[in-house]
């Protein structure tokens, strides 16, 4: 059985070959691949665009999809999760996506099913799609040749899923990654890193800026916000004229990660970013259902 846990479940040459599903998908309507699939979305953390990404990607390719209210599920009735995964699995879909405070979640779920269970982000361990969604925005712009590009991701990065599963997938590819972050938000990491993005703003391609993860710190970092955008913000002022693309997951802080005129500006790709995650999570979608049987 075909996962999607972490981008390593598929091989470079699956990836580039669910790139040309997804690039052919950018630019004519699909056939109904899913016809007659059951797909079940179960999000146990708050989510817009990667939610309805998905939904939107199952729904063009035909599939039907049901959405499972957390909060008035069984879980709510004492049920361990692993149960309703299994009484999920025993009414026949043909992938359930998972979205899950806890790392290892969706690697946990996959041992009680007989579907492609697809991570749509789980703690600060993965989101593969994601990562999947942001190296094809990468190789559109440069017109598919990333090796040897430079990219700093700044930001949380300790404690994001995002960043875990780009700092995984774009060095395969033979993109150079530089980490920029204060200290507290910088992981433990052979790659190189700098806690300030001056000393590597001209030296760099690409630039991934990263929300501040509130939610999961354990103690407030800093007083306020505009401290953290003081240092990290991505500014139309810091970045000047400078031939750069600018991705961010979302959703944006803005004035905090990137400040407006940026957002304006046609360097910044996010909202590219979100129409390629659509057509990304329906090739994914297609080829792992399709490969399951």
């Amino acid at each position: 059985m075909r996962h999607l846990i972490t981008t390593d479940d598929l091989s470079t040459e699956e990836i580039e070959a669910l790139f040309a599903d997804a690039e052919s998908f950018l630019h004519k309507p699909p056939p109904k691949l899913l016809q007659n699939r059951l797909i079940i979305t179960l999000f146990f953390e708050n989510s817009t665009r990667t939610r309805s990404s998905f939904e939107i990607a199952a729904k063009k390719l035909g599939a039907d999809v049901v959405h499972l209210d957390v909060a008035k599920s069984s879980t709510k009735k004492g049920e361990t999760l692993y149960d309703t995964a299994a009484n999920l699995n025993a009414m026949g879909p043909d992938a359930i996506i998972v979205r899950h405070a806890q790392s290892g979640t969706p690697q946990q779920i996959s041992g009680y099913v007989d579907c492609a269970i697809f991570n749509a982000g789980d703690g600060a361990h993965a989101h593969p799609s994601q990562a999947l969604l942001d190296l094809f925005t990468i190789k559109r712009h440069f017109g598919g040749d990333v090796k040897g590009k430079k990219i700093a991701i700044v930001g949380d990065i300790k404690n994001s899923r995002v960043a875990n599963s780009n700092m995984r997938l774009l060095p395969r590819f033979g993109m150079e990654i530089v980490l920029v972050a204060p200290p507290h938000f910088m992981p433990e990491t052979d790659l190189r890193s700098t806690h300030r993005l001056e000393d590597v703003q001209d030296d760099v391609d690409i630039i991934m800026s990263l929300r501040t993860q509130t939610e999961r710190h354990a103690h407030p970092i800093y007083a306020s916000l505009k401290d953290y955008a003081s240092d990290y913000c991505i500014t139309k002022e810091r970045m000047g004229t400078r031939d750069i693309l600018l991705l961010h997951p979302g959703p944006v802080h803005r004035n905090i990660d990137i400040d407006d005129a940026m957002l304006a500006d046609p360097r910044c790709k996010v909202l590219e970013q979100v129409q390629n995650g659509v057509v990304v999570r329906m090739a994914a979608l297609k080829k792992l259902i399709l490969a399951n049987g």
